[in-house]
Order: structure tokens, then C-alpha cells, then sequence
């Protein structure tokens, strides 16, 4: 059973910055490309960063230069690093693991942390 608990959500004015973890339990972490998405008030569910197990990283453009996601395998975990929040970043963020499968892959979520940019 693999499980995903997002933590580091908060209320943070503009310009400030806030760090998400994601912890991950069962086995296989190391095979997973994590990522953290992100869904706004009446919008959609985006990606926002990934990174697989090798170090490789895709970003949104909104985000590039501003957040950094990184994973440490050994303690599995995943961290998202956010700099220079704006407003248009409040959204619930959520923690995503993904199992490449020869037929397909496989997805776990986390429940979601709320992230708030406001002053």
C-alpha cells in the first residue's frame, strides 16, 4: 500500500516562500517519478514540477526560476521548495507519486496541503 503526506502548507504574504514535503510509505519509491500538482479555487488540477529517480526535472513555466523540487530516495521523501509566492500560487498542492508500468502507470496522491499567498 503506498501512501503520500504532504506537509508545509500555510499562509505566506507576497514575495515569501514556503517549503513542501511529501512523505512517502511502501515499497518502490525509488522506481516512482514524483511530482507536486497544484488546483486553484474553480480551476483545474496542473503540474506544477516533477522529478524522477534520476535527478531529471520538468517544471511549469509559471513556477520556473521560483520553485525548486527535490527528493532525497533513501528517507523517501520529495520536497518542494516556493520562493517569491504570488497570489496567483494560492492553491491546494498535492503530492504525486506515478509507477511506470508496460502497460501503462499506475498514480497515488496525497490529500492536499493548502498553500496561501495573501497579505
Amino acid at each position: 500500500q503506498v501512501q503520500l503526506v504532504e506537509s508545509g502548507g500555510g499562509l505566506v504574504q507576497p514575495g515569501g516562500s514556503l517549503r513542501l514535503t511529501c512523505t512517502v510509505s511502501g515499497s518502490g519509491f525509488s522506481n516512482y517519478i514524483m511530482g507536486w500538482y497544484r488546483q486553484g479555487p474553480g480551476k483545474q488540477r496542473d503540474l506544477v514540477a516533477t522529478v524522477t529517480s534520476g535527478g531529471s526535472k520538468v517544471y511549469a513555466n509559471s513556477v520556473k526560476e521560483r520553485f525548486t523540487i527535490s527528493r532525497d530516495n533513501a528517507k523517501k521523501m520529495v520536497n518542494l521548495e516556493m520562493n517569491t509566492l504570488k497570489p496567483e500560487d494560492t492553491a491546494v498542492y498535492f503530492c504525486n507519486a506515478r509507477e511506470i508500468k508496460s502497460w501503462g502507470s499506475l498514480a497515488y496522491w496525497g490529500q492536499g496541503t493548502q498553500v496561501t499567498v495573501s497579505s
